[in-house]
């Protein structure tokens, strides 16, 4: 029988639009975009700011002191979200299973290894057996996971094509480290539409939201200039 499950609604009502209303229970959510993006300042501020469910953040990359560090810097404390640093499968399984998190993050895919497995981690077959392992956990506890995914040289996802088709949704993340201003925007999207997208501006105290386009696109906004043409144009 369908039944229509609520969404849980993260704090991002950017993010929340690219995912199509929400997260949905038991979905598995990879956010793909260049290193120094802002991809984990992206899902860290909102996971400080979700007071209703336990949290577990996995990290293979950063050790736990650099993560509390961000997380004071975006200055949100929160005593629901558990940090563990672990790139092995077996081992963020047994925190899974202890803890009981309402919602999992994992950062990133591509530094998490299966024992099972003899291969490095970040291969085609580890990335393929973890993301599968971790899907079917989704889907049997209907806990939502987030992974958190590299790109390549050619802005393609990192890893083999398979974990784009086990996944729910895949979102990027990108924008020019020059610039302030970052695209969230949904490539596939099971839930919801791939034609929305997301606008942040990055500052001090992390991303901010910038929920009117024309703010960043237009620069006389507030002028009151007579003989201004605005022109759209596509590459």
């Amino acid at each position: 029988e369908a039944i229509d499950e609520p969404r849980i609604k993260m704090p991002s009502s950017e993010l929340n639009r690219v995912l199509g209303g929400g997260l949905v229970p038991g979905s598995i959510i990879l956010i793909g975009g260049e290193p120094g993006i802002g991809k984990s300042t992206l899902v860290l501020q909102n996971i400080l700011s979700i007071k209703s469910r336990t949290i577990l953040y996995v990290s293979g990359e950063e050790s736990a002191k650099q993560i509390k560090m961000r997380a004071d810097r975006i200055g949100r404390p929160s005593e629901n979200v558990f940090i563990v640093c672990e790139t092995s499968l077996q081992n963020i399984e047994e925190h899974i299973s202890n803890i009981q998190p309402g919602l999992v993050i994992i950062d990133s895919i591509q530094t998490i290894a299966s024992d099972d497995l003899e291969s490095v981690a970040g291969s085609v077959s580890q990335v393929r057996e973890c993301a599968s392992r971790l899907l079917k956990y989704a889907k049997e506890s209907s806990v939502p996971i987030m992974l958190i995914g590299h790109i390549t040289k050619d802005g393609n996802l990192a890893g083999p094509k398979v974990l784009e088709h086990i996944v729910d949704a895949v979102l990027h993340f990108e924008g020019d480290g020059q610039h302030i201003y970052r695209l969230l925007r949904a490539i596939k999207n099971r839930f919801g539409s791939t034609s929305e997208i997301g606008i942040y501006e990055m500052v001090q105290r992390g991303l901010r939201e910038v929920a009117n386009p024309s703010e960043m696109l237009m620069s006389h906004g507030g002028e009151e200039l007579s003989g201004v043409a605005v022109g759209v144009t596509l590459e």
